[in-house]
């Protein structure tokens, strides 16, 4: 393992140097790993992804695909996103330099109460940049990813069977109650949004509490518009939620509508993060799973 480890270390030292010939390379560190994805640090400045795709052709595909994603995103998005700085589609690799600033996630529960609404009432800006957009200018760059509610109801059901020892009791009848309840009304029109806006990807100046970026566009897919209102509303409370739901400007959606589904959102995703956090060891994603079960499922 610590062999594989030092081989991949070095070949992400050669693909920088093969790609940025004038850039000095003095140290590189991995920084973290997903299901899909290695991230490397390279001068505490360039981070550099390595796909995990086995399938080459595919591996190729998805990076090549996903680097036009990201600049067509910068084109309309009021807030920097991580523009790749070069790709090597075939070796699977894709880099970027850092944006500025931190993760919400990193913030503690009382600093994000403080500066939550500010913050979302941004976030609903940039949700109303990215819904306005025609859907068909997006449609060779992301897929559609958009299931009936019932489907989301019944998967929050089972996410919460993994967890339900770590649900504090006051909050389980509730929750149960929930999950027996018909979900929301299906209609309504997809647009094209990040689908994963939680706080993890919002990053933030820790003094001045401004929104300096957007990161992890590879959940970007034409979706309901509710659902990232919905991880707002999950992750910062009803007050932002209502912050950004004010700097949204867009005549076709019903608010009451996209009220209810994204709190529907929020209500069956947190199940997720939870467990995610749970079995990951990631503390800051169950301690906000549990901060936000004050206001999902009131006792």
């Amino acid at each position: 393992m610590a062999s594989r480890s030092r081989h991949r270390i070095a070949d992400v030292h050669n693909v920088v140097v093969a790609h940025m010939p004038d850039y000095r390379v003095d140290s590189v560190v991995q920084v973290g790993e997903g299901l899909g994805n290695i991230a490397y640090e390279v001068n505490g400045e360039l981070i550099v992804r390595f796909s995990k795709e086995p399938d080459a052709a595919r591996r190729t595909a998805l990076l090549i695909d996903e680097a036009r994603l990201i600049a067509a995103v910068a084109e309309v998005s009021p807030l920097p996103v991580p523009e790749p700085t070069f790709t090597a589609a075939e070796q699977g690799y894709l880099a970027y330099f850092k944006l500025p600033g931190v993760p919400l996630l990193d913030m503690s529960r009382h600093e994000r109460s403080d500066h939550g609404t500010s913050i979302a009432a941004t976030l609903g800006e940039l949700l109303t940049a990215m819904h306005a957009v025609p859907v068909d200018r997006w449609t060779d760059l992301v897929d559609t990813d958009d299931h009936p509610l019932a489907e989301w109801r019944r998967e929050a059901a089972e996410s919460y069977m993994t967890v339900v020892g770590q649900v504090p009791a006051v909050y389980r009848r509730p929750v149960e109650t929930f999950l027996d309840a018909t979900p929301p009304h299906d209609g309504y029109t997809t647009a094209f949004s990040h689908n994963d806006l939680g706080i993890e990807h919002v990053l933030i100046d820790p003094v001045a509490w401004t929104v300096t970026g957007i990161i992890d566009w590879s959940d970007a897919a034409i979706v309901d518009p509710a659902y990232d209102f919905g991880l707002l509303y999950r992750d910062l409370g009803p007050a932002a939620f209502r912050a950004a739901l004010r700097r949204y400007r867009n005549d076709a959606s019903d608010a009451a509508a996209l009220t209810e589904r994204a709190v529907f959102y929020a209500r069956c995703s947190v199940f997720e993060d939870l467990a995610y956090g749970v079995e990951t060891g990631r503390d800051k994603y169950v301690d906000k799973s549990l901060a936000a079960m004050e206001w999902l499922f009131p006792a």
